[in-house]
C-alpha cells in the first residue's frame, strides 16, 4: 500500500503481530518488539490498536468518495482459558471493542447519523465454564448493533434461560434468532437490497428466512 494509499499504509504498519498478543491466555505478552507486558500494558496496546484500525476505517468511509461499506476483523476472542468475568481477557477485549465504536462514531463525523455498524461473531460459547477457567465453543450468541441510523436502546431477543433443560444440547445457549435475519433487515432497509438479491445472491438458499424489520 505504500505506493498506492500511504495512509493506509502507515494504518496498518506495524501491526502484523496483534492476533498474537489478542490472543494471550493469561494476559501477560511477549510482543516482539516492545519485550514483556503486564496485563494493564496489554489491556492498553489492545486497545489502541482496535480504536486506531477502527477509527482509520471510518474515516475512509466518512469521504464523499469512500467505500459505503467495511469490514473489520478482530481476533483473540477464542477464550478457553481464563476468561474472566467485570476483569480479565474478556473484560480487556470489550473496552478494546467499546474503544473501537467510539473511534468510530468520532471519525464519521455527520455521516454517523447514516451508519449502521453491526459487531458479529461466528458462534457462541458454552454457558459452563470448562476446566481451565475458560468457555469452550458453543451454539447461541449475540450481535450488537450502533449507529445513528438505528432506532437504538432495545434489546431484541427471545431469551431462552440457562437453565439446563433450556440449554442447546444440555450445554449451549440456544439461538433464537437467524443472524441472516438481522444482516437482511439492515441491507434491505439501509441500502435498498432486494428480497429476490438477499435470497440468490447475498445468502444464496435463504428464501425462508425473512428479513427482520424495524431496526432503523
Amino acid at each position: 500500500y505504500h505506493h498506492t494509499d500511504l495512509e493506509l499504509a502507515r494504518a496498518l504498519e506495524g501491526r502484523r503481530d496483534l492476533a498474537a498478543l489478542a490472543r494471550s491466555g493469561d494476559g501477560t505478552v511477549m510482543a516482539p518488539t516492545e519485550g514483556r507486558q503486564t496485563p494493564q500494558g496489554f489491556a492498553a496496546q489492545v486497545s489502541a490498536f482496535f480504536a486506531d484500525a477502527a477509527g482509520t476505517s471510518a474515516k475512509f468511509l466518512a469521504r464523499e468518495d469512500g467505500p459505503r461499506i467495511g469490514a473489520l476483523a478482530f481476533n483473540g476472542w477464542d477464550t478457553h482459558v481464563d476468561e474472566g468475568a467485570d476483569s480479565g481477557r474478556l473484560a480487556t477485549l470489550l473496552g478494546a471493542l467499546d474503544s473501537a465504536l467510539a473511534a468510530v462514531e468520532k471519525n464519521m463525523g455527520d455521516v454517523w447519523g447514516e451508519t449502521v455498524v453491526t459487531v458479529v461473531t461466528e458462534f457462541g460459547r458454552t454457558a459452563r465454564i470448562n476446566g481451565t477457567n475458560g468457555t469452550d465453543h458453543g451454539t447461541g450468541t449475540v450481535a450488537l448493533l450502533a449507529g445513528g441510523a438505528l432506532k437504538g436502546g432495545r434489546v431484541i431477543a427471545d431469551w431462552p434461560g440457562l437453565k439446563t433443560a433450556n440449554l442447546y444440547e444440555g450445554r449451549d445457549l440456544a439461538a433464537t434468532t437467524d443472524l441472516r435475519a438481522v444482516l437482511k433487515g439492515l441491507l434491505k432497509d439501509h441500502l435498498r437490497v432486494t428480497d429476490q438479491a438477499l435470497a440468490a445472491n447475498v445468502f444464496p438458499g435463504s428464501a425462508d428466512v425473512k428479513a427482520m424489520s424495524g431496526l432503523l
